[in-house]
């Protein structure tokens, strides 16, 4: 397994669990941090991942944007091209890769899951809050708009009247409003957010991960489409997914009455 710097990877039945590790700055997303992420999604196939799990170490699933470092400008550079340039060449790749994995993805948000961290803790298929988490778009305040996918993302989680409110608003949804809106999938007390999020990982790694892969692009790509383009992805996902071991093994269980084995095959 790689030696990685910002983040951990762990693997176990089946589920890869990926930790952002940077808990000094609360999981700030580094470019450093956005590659090697990128290198263990590549990596994914490779260790048998049937689901990935991600969270944050300490106290705050992620901060956001890592700006240490950051240039306001001088010198004849600009500060918005230099961050239209971090976001075509960092965030926007890592949340494409996300989007495009082929097996589903559970999230566990400790604390604060704000900026880009906000957005990827959204982009999980499965999302776990803890009670003391919070979502935070709070570009507004220091006169930016979200990005990395924010503005795509969080309509579709918390509904568009909720996402204005706290895109323009720049403030906090707690995990109770965030459960409520139906942004988040289960919302549990802070220590018991790790078991609950596992739980459910565990429940999708054993089972037929090939059609889960199918309908996490299904549900994701018509979201952008009309009926007809998304009955026309159905008719081709439900071919891979008929022409899958799992397919068959679940269809022979189900006739002789006994618990599938699925192998996401």
């Amino acid at each position: 397994m790689a030696d990685y710097q910002t983040i951990r990877v762990e693997q176990a039945d089946g589920v890869v669990t990926l930790t952002l590790n940077k808990p000094d700055k609360m999981n700030a997303m580094s470019p450093e941090m956005v590659n090697e992420m990128m290198s263990a999604f590549d990596a994914l196939p490779g260790m048998g991942a049937r689901a990935l799990l991600i969270t944050g170490e300490g106290r705050g699933f992620s901060s956001g944007a890592d700006l240490s470092g950051r240039s306001l400008g001088g010198g004849g550079s600009r500060p918005g091209d230099a961050s239209r340039r971090s976001l075509q060449t960092s965030f926007n790749p890592l949340m494409l890769a996300l989007a495009g994995l082929d097996i589903p993805v559970v999230t566990a948000v400790n604390g604060a899951a704000a900026g880009i961290g906000c957005t990827l803790a959204l982009s999980g298929d499965l999302i776990v809050a803890g009670k003391s988490a919070y979502f935070l778009q709070a570009f507004v305040n220091i006169g930016l708009v979200p990005d990395g996918g924010a503005t795509w993302v969080l309509p579709k989680a918390a509904g568009i009247p909720a996402a204005m409110e706290a895109m323009l608003l720049g403030e906090r949804i707690p995990a109770d409003r965030a459960y409520e809106l139906g942004m988040v999938n289960r919302c549990v007390e802070d220590d018991a957010v790790m078991d609950e999020a596992r739980a459910l990982a565990e429940k999708l790694a054993n089972g037929p991960t090939v059609a889960m892969g199918q309908i996490r692009r299904l549900v994701r790509g018509a979201q952008s489409g009309s009926l007809s383009d998304a009955m026309n992805a159905e008719a081709e996902a439900q071919r891979i997914a008929g022409n899958s071991e799992d397919f068959i093994e679940g269809v022979t269980a189900f006739l002789g009455k006994r618990e599938a084995q699925f192998k996401g095959k």
